[in-house]
């Protein structure tokens, strides 16, 4: 039997529902991603299925998974769904950048992003700026998907979609607690830190496997609780002066060619700013 599939039945906005869940495996996971109620992606989904004659997802106790057909249009879909995002996109600064999503890691976050979205606010004062924060790993993986514009990531970017529009230098440090013995436990952000990977990779080099790991929420947090004795961890010593705890630890600077992790602002290939000239040229204080 054959399929009558008009193009009004691969509505862009079903396509986007409909890899948001299989990406995350769950209804109820893509309803709080798209901020949407669950009866409503479901009804979606159902729409889409209708649409193309054929059930794109099994249900399991866990969640749901692709069907043969649901695999197969899958593909189709993660394309149509960035090219209509990259579109809108290009559509709102087609004459000039009136709007920027700004991608950024939380250490980036602590001590850059203020004054750099103050000197976007003063430059251009009718744009629209967004910001959102989170790892390295997640923070690339919002450029990728052409959630952001531009992102500010640690160390060198691991895709070749992704281009530097600017570097900014960190000195990296070792934090452990003054004046009293370090125990054996590293004190880390959450997962997709890239700071975190390194000492975890830095430490075993040396012969040192048998730490423990703690993880936090919060460079704060982390810090606090490396005055208090409870382990050391790695950062930039920008978020340590920062946040006002040079004086009360232990800091142990490591040298630029053991610990090369400088940020980086960057951007899709396919889609740089029309403002990439002036992102280029930004200079940011610590």
């Amino acid at each position: 039997m054959m399929c009558d599939i008009k193009e009004s039945d691969m509505d862009s906005n079903l396509l986007k529902v409909f890899v948001t869940v299989a990406k995350v495996k769950s209804i109820s996971l893509a309803a709080r991603e798209l901020q949407y109620a669950q009866s409503n992606v479901t009804a979606r989904v159902k729409q889409l299925e209708k649409n193309v004659g054929h059930a794109l997802f099994h249900r399991i106790p866990k969640g749901v998974i692709l069907t043969q057909v649901g695999e197969k249009l899958f593909e189709y879909a993660v394309e149509i769904v960035k090219k209509t995002d990259q579109a809108i996109s290009f559509m709102h600064n087609i004459e000039e950048q009136t709007s920027l999503r700004v991608g950024s890691t939380e250490s980036n976050a602590v001590v850059r992003i203020v004054p750099f979205l103050l000197n976007l606010h003063q430059d251009y004062p009718k744009m629209q700026l967004e910001l959102f924060t989170g790892t390295t790993d997640e923070v690339t993986k919002m450029i990728l998907d052409y959630k952001v514009d531009i992102a500010f990531v640690s160390g060198d970017p691991r895709s070749e979609e992704l281009v530097i529009l600017n570097e900014f230098e960190e000195n990296i440090v070792i934090v452990e607690p003054k004046n009293r013995e370090t125990p054996n436990v590293l004190l880390l952000f959450k997962k997709g830190c890239r700071y975190d990977a390194f000492v975890q990779e830095y430490y075993k080099q040396q012969g040192n496997t048998n730490y423990k790991v703690l993880e936090f929420g919060s460079y704060e947090t982390i810090l606090g609780c490396v005055k208090a004795g409870m382990g050391k961890t790695l950062l930039p010593l920008s978020i340590v002066e920062k946040l006002g705890y040079v004086d009360e630890l232990h800091i142990v600077k490591l040298d630029v060619n053991v610990a090369n992790i400088h940020t980086h602002m960057v951007c899709r290939r396919d889609y740089i700013p029309s403002i990439c000239d002036y992102l280029k040229k930004v200079k940011l204080k610590d």
